[in-house]
């Protein structure tokens, strides 16, 4: 059978359309050898060949052909009979991978923001239990500082002078800490700081539309405010408390297609990428 045929299956009542190269994908499944007609229990019944098995799961199996990547719904949860199908198919990469499931799994993320207004600064302090995001948000703050003249802090124009770039306070891996606003220095210059975060390119020195910004970037990355409460009332520190579902890096399995292969894989997991 030639590979740009075009192949039928009906698998548990649902009809599959796709090309004989695509099932050949792992030569030594049982369907490709179901298209040299080495595999009985796989006969063709008027051109389509009928497979008594679960339409709905072969789904991710074709899925899995067609890209060689396991990429799973945010609320899957059959992963043992997937990981049966796939063996009866004789599917091994996908079933060993299948035989992983903690890293398939979506897993929930935290993230905590802190905010205390003190006078003319506001200072800010994110903790989050996947160091992965709090690394890409800090990529994401930018603090720029320079000295200003009889400017009030809420002032909405940045001085003339160049503003130099702050790197942010990086206390673990998991959260980092920063300020806005102004502070005196001598005589009557002020020390201003202004923050700016992407992809949004204001650079922001009043702590309220700082948290305004900061909590709405959050909210478009995917992450559910789940709490407000007052951490100290004395100190006026309020925690803004969000989580979500964060989805796996894609894992994709490497054939090895070199002349008289016998179809052996490898596995390797994709990276994420940044902001998504």
């Amino acid at each position: 059978m030639s590979n740009r045929e075009v192949v039928v299956l009906s698998v548990g009542g649902v009809r599959f359309v796709t090309r004989a190269s695509t099932l050949q994908q792992f030569p030594e499944s049982r369907l490709a050898r179901m298209l040299n007609d080495d595999d009985q229990e796989f006969k063709p019944v008027n051109g389509e060949f009928f497979v008594d098995r679960d339409g709905t799961l072969f789904s991710y199996i074709m899925d899995f052909l067609r890209t060689l990547q396991v990429s799973l719904p945010t609320d899957f949860s059959d992963y043992q009979r997937l990981q049966r199908e796939a063996e009866f198919y004789g599917l091994y990469p996908l079933a060993n991978l299948l035989s992983q499931e903690h890293s398939l799994k979506p897993r929930l993320e935290i993230l905590e923001v802190r905010f205390s207004l003190q006078e003319m600064q506001a200072f800010f302090r994110i903790f989050g239990s996947c160091s992965t995001t709090v690394e890409m948000l800090a990529e994401q703050i930018t603090v720029f500082t320079g000295q200003q003249l009889g400017q009030s802090w809420n002032s909405p124009f940045p001085s003339q002078k160049p503003l130099i770039p702050l790197p942010l306070e990086r206390p673990s891996h998991h959260d980092m800490v920063f300020q806005c606003g102004t502070d005196y220095s001598a005589g009557d210059q002020f020390v201003a700081r202004y923050v700016s975060i992407k992809p949004d390119n204001r650079k922001l020195i009043n702590g309220t539309n700082v948290l305004g910004l900061l909590l709405d970037t959050l909210l478009k990355d995917g992450f559910r405010l789940i709490s407000t409460r007052t951490v100290s009332s004395e100190e006026k520190v309020e925690c803004y408390s969000f989580e979500r579902m964060k989805r796996p890096a894609g894992i994709t399995v490497m054939v090895n297609q070199t002349p008289g292969s016998s179809g052996a894989a490898q596995t390797k997991r994709s990276q994420v990428q940044k902001g998504k």
